[in-house]
């Protein structure tokens, strides 16, 4: 059988990293997924997707993600039965992530994060005085 999610959205809020009784990193979350369709009214309707992320995927998301930003998810759907304070039965239906992702280049998500971000270049192997032999479309095999 195949359960697989793939989705690209915005989180919801600052995604902040927690730790189980073992010491397991754990990272909850939500992220905004525009739908690709207009409403009557003409405007986009808009879900908001429960996420849960562990170990180092949790850590990833925590250290390099921030609210507003866009993110890549590839995991699995998963529903899971709980009682509430007031003993109520409920279902959370949420996506387990084995992978997420930058959708966005930097300089794109520092105008939607909710803090600056700074980017530095990380050096070229074999320094930066690499030549590139320029070929003309006629010489390719394909």
């Amino acid at each position: 059988m195949i359960n697989k999610v793939v989705l690209i959205g915005r989180l919801t809020a600052q995604p902040e990293l927690k730790k189980t009784a073992n010491g397991v990193s754990i990272c909850s979350f939500s992220i905004a997924v525009q739908r690709n369709y207009k409403s009557a009214d003409g405007t986009y309707g808009t879900d908001f997707i429960n996420i849960v992320t562990w170990r180092n995927t949790a850590e990833f998301v925590c250290k390099f993600f921030m609210k507003g930003q866009l993110i890549g998810i590839v995991g699995s759907l998963q529903s899971r039965n709980y009682e509430d304070k007031n003993g109520n039965k409920r279902t959370a239906i949420e996506v387990i992530a084995d992978e997420a992702q930058f959708v966005e280049s930097k300089r794109e998500s520092a105008n939607t994060a909710t803090e600056p971000q700074t980017f530095t270049a990380p050096p070229v192997a074999g320094g930066n005085d690499v030549e590139f032999e320029e070929v003309e479309d006629d010489d390719l095999p394909f």
